[in-house]
């Protein structure tokens, strides 16, 4: 049998974490340090592999019903290779240090288990109760696998220029990064989207680091699961513009 699919065959490398193509994550175990990946990223693997429900504490059940942000894993283990993927989003993998990463919790495909993570809360500059946005926070040493829906820019931010981003395009950023959420509007009620120009809510960054955008404010249409934090309403979220744009494309 011939064909040219039997050219996409398995890049061999010696990295824990291998972006086999754009879309599909290899990561290989040796039987010593799991992977934590999204609940049904799996979509083959080699050797003697193990999947299981990753354990929530209470902290992060509490944080994860009061915010919507949060974490849907399973643990994988074993050796051998495990390919991962996700409706065929674009994967990149970055390394954590102590500078930390600020992520949008629906764009994680996994990371290493001895990485930390905490939900924090991005305030709004109004002030209004509910008009803030709630963010993963990744700490430690180790490695996460971000997706994106086709191809990001990153913006790097500097003490002489700072970055807007759009708040349903923003995928992640330096933890170091100062972060207010902000609404450009001539109209007294921030709640309404400006104008009839489409565009509302914002993230505005000041310090030393980087801005990770994808070109896209909406996730895959499948049923994708995404941030419902109390900013919803405002046009982030699966309730907001983010979620209601996704909702209207493909009805």
């Amino acid at each position: 049998m011939q064909s040219p699919l039997f050219s996409h065959t398995e890049q061999q490398s010696q990295e824990r974490y291998t972006v086999q193509n754009p879309q599909l994550l290899r990561v290989a175990l040796t039987g010593h340090d799991d992977v934590l990946a999204r609940k049904g990223a799996m979509v083959a693997y080699q050797g003697l592999m193990d999947f299981d429900g990753e354990y929530q504490n209470q902290a992060q059940r509490t944080a994860r019903a009061r915010t919507g942000e949060g974490l849907d894993l399973m643990r994988c283990s074993g050796q051998g290779t495990v390919y991962l993927a996700n409706l065929a989003q674009h994967i990149h993998v970055v390394d954590v240090d102590q500078e930390g990463l600020t992520v949008d919790s629906a764009y994680v495909l996994a990371l290493d288990s001895a990485l930390h993570t905490e939900v924090i809360a991005v305030d709004s500059q109004y002030g209004i109760s509910g008009s803030g946005k709630y963010q993963l926070n990744i700490s430690g040493r180790g490695r996460v696998a971000l997706m994106t829906s086709g191809q990001p820019l990153m913006l790097q931010v500097t003490p002489d220029k700072y970055v807007n981003v759009d708040a349903d395009a923003i995928v992640a950023w330096s933890s170091s990064l100062r972060v207010q959420m902000q609404a450009q509007t001539h109209s007294s009620n921030v709640r309404r989207r400006r104008g009839n120009t489409g565009e509302g809510w914002e993230l505005n960054f000041l310090g030393q680091g980087f801005a990770l955008v994808q070109p896209s404010e909406v996730m895959p249409p499948q049923n994708a699961q995404i941030g419902q934090g109390v900013a919803a309403q405002f046009g982030v979220g699966q309730q907001g513009a983010h979620g209601r744009n996704q909702d209207n494309a493909w009805n």
